[in-house]
């Protein structure tokens, strides 16, 4: 008998998916990520990470900066590194602790009109504990407001900037003598100032599903006064970060994160003293966000154009 070498168009996909908590987080196995996955797989593993929010792919120890863009561009078109801080080859940011740490909950670059998709996060550099990264469905987040408060959200937008308080830390910081490095790439992240007006409330342009677009970018919200913007801005935000709507990763060499930007908030734990942690992050392009009622996001200040197709 002839035995003939399957279809890779037709044959099944062996990807599997396991979920890490009910509202969000999932571990995706059977798949070697690279630019190399069928149709199918990556079909499979778009499905879970719609589904899912947040994907975690374990034993990606063959990723390279090349395989890691590679499989990016199946998910959609890479974005430059950054709108303002300088990356790698192939749309790579490194995000290393010597510049600084990300504790602060934030959705990647909302400061800009054409937020990201998706980030996809390689593990680089781990230190020998700590260093955990958690992730909030900001979909759960919005279904979960009493109709009142709903309906008040969906009437909302929000200007967001890179520039939001930088200044404030580091003239706090430099008191206790910040890290020249750190400084630096702040200066270098705020270099140019973006601003972006979204509303509190977009519709997600795959799934249909409402989430909240807030986090640490946020300067204020349109038409309300200092105080009432941040008593709304805090009820809303507290809401995402409700334990019940998080995951939390502890990373081991290997790991690579993918998670749906427009429909999470993360938060990088700064819990491993001084040790150093390394990872790459490529994001895929994303469209204008668009309020419950049909209206476009806006740029206020700035050019994105470089950045995100």
């Amino acid at each position: 008998m002839t035995l003939t070498a399957p279809d890779p168009t037709t044959t099944r996909s062996r990807v599997e998916v396991a979920p890490v908590g009910a509202r969000i987080g999932a571990v995706v196995s059977g798949v070697r990520l690279g630019g190399d996955l069928t149709a199918e797989e990556v079909h499979d593993v778009r499905a879970a990470l719609l589904r899912h929010k947040v994907v975690f792919v374990r034993g990606q120890h063959h990723l390279d900066d090349a395989d890691h863009h590679a499989f990016a561009a199946l998910l959609g078109t890479p974005t430059s590194p950054h709108p303002t801080v300088r990356g790698a080859a192939n749309a790579v940011l490194p995000i290393d602790s010597s510049h600084g740490k990300a504790n602060a909950w934030h959705t990647d670059v909302t400061f800009v009109d054409r937020v990201p998709a998706i980030s996809v996060l390689r593990a680089v550099t781990l230190p020998p504990y700590g260093g955990t990264t958690v992730w909030a469905n900001t979909a759960a987040a919005y279904a979960d407001l009493h109709p009142a408060l709903q309906a008040m959200a969906d009437r909302l937008w929000a200007v967001h900037t890179n520039r939001y308080d930088y200044a404030a830390d580091v003239d706090e910081q430099r008191i206790g003598g910040i890290d020249v490095r750190e400084e630096t790439y702040r200066e270098e992240f705020g270099s140019r100032l973006f601003e972006a007006e979204h509303p509190v409330v977009h519709v997600h342009p795959e799934t249909g599903e409402r989430s909240l677009l807030l986090g640490q970018f946020v300067k204020r919200l349109v038409g309300l006064s200092t105080r009432d913007s941040a008593d709304v801005f805090e009820l809303l935000q507290r809401e995402v970060t409700r334990l019940e709507n998080t995951a939390r990763w502890s990373w081991q060499p290997g790991d690579v994160a993918i998670w749906d930007n427009r429909a999470t908030q993360h938060y990088a734990v700064a819990d491993y003293d001084d040790h150093h942690r390394v990872m790459h992050r490529i994001t895929v392009a994303g469209t204008v966000p668009v309020s419950t009622d049909g209206v476009r996001s806006t740029l206020r200040q700035g050019d994105a154009s470089t950045y995100s197709v």
